[in-house]
This record gives structure tokens, sequence and C-alpha cells, in this order.
């Protein structure tokens, strides 16, 4: 297998980030216009208006668990590790991230929210053992 095709769940979840920023800047920009932020607030994050407060906590949480994937997906690139399990399983995590991110920006469920991120997270668990048994040479 083609071991550079692990970079294609990568950069859906790069697609991901740059999506939330998006929704981030046209929240802010509309709730500064419908005067329920300052520009000024925006300067130290000291407060989020209640607009935008959840975009702001989902584009953190883009950054807690996913370092973790990325660290996967090179790993598994530079020891020749990359199979259909792992490129599935990272699919997987990247699709769990997605609808993660759909929820906590739209109806914040938060019953949805939490499994689709343990969905993720276990996924990317599973990653991570595949990886070890890879390097031990057991698959």
């Amino acid at each position: 297998m083609n071991q550079t095709t692990i970079f294609w769940p990568v950069l859906a979840h790069v697609l991901l980030i740059y999506i939330v920023y998006i929704v981030m800047g046209r929240r802010r920009y509309f709730a500064v216009k419908s005067g329920e932020a300052k520009v000024g607030q925006y300067k130290v994050r000291s407060t989020e208006p209640a607009s935008t407060v959840t975009v702001a906590n989902n584009l953190i949480n883009q950054f807690e668990l996913p370092v973790l994937f990325y660290v996967l997906c090179l790993t598994l690139h530079m020891t020749n590790g990359v199979n259909y399990i792992t490129l599935a399983l990272m699919w997987i995590f990247v699709a769990s991230r997605y609808f993660h991110a759909w929820f906590h920006l739209t109806s914040n469920k938060l019953l949805v929210r939490n499994r689709s991120f343990v969905l993720g997270a276990v996924v990317l668990a599973l990653g991570w053992i595949w990886l070890a048994l890879h390097l031990l040479a057991i698959v």
C-alpha cells in the first residue's frame, strides 16, 4: 500500500479546522455587528460572547485529541505501518471529529458530542495499539 495515503485523513482534518475558523470568524463578525460584542474583547480573549463561545471551544478541541492523531499518522508513515486497517481507523477518527464539530456548532447536543468524541478516542487508541504491535513485528 502507498504509505502517503495516510495523509488524506490528515488533510481532511486540516480542512475541518479551517471550516471551524471560518465559522468562528463569521460568528464573531456578526456578534460585533449586532452589538453583542466589542472588537476589543478579542484583543486578549478574556471573554467570548455567547454566540461564539461554542465555536471557540470547538476550535480548542481540534488541537487536543487530534495531536495524537497527527503523531500517529506521521509515525505510521515513517515505519511503513500504513495499511487498509490503519487507514480505515484514521478515516473513522476524522469522521468522528466532523460529527463532533457539527453537533458542537449546531445543536450542541452533549450526548451526541460525547459519543462522537468517545468513538474517536477509542479508534485512535486502536490505532496506537496497532502501531505498537507493528513495531513489535506481531502484525
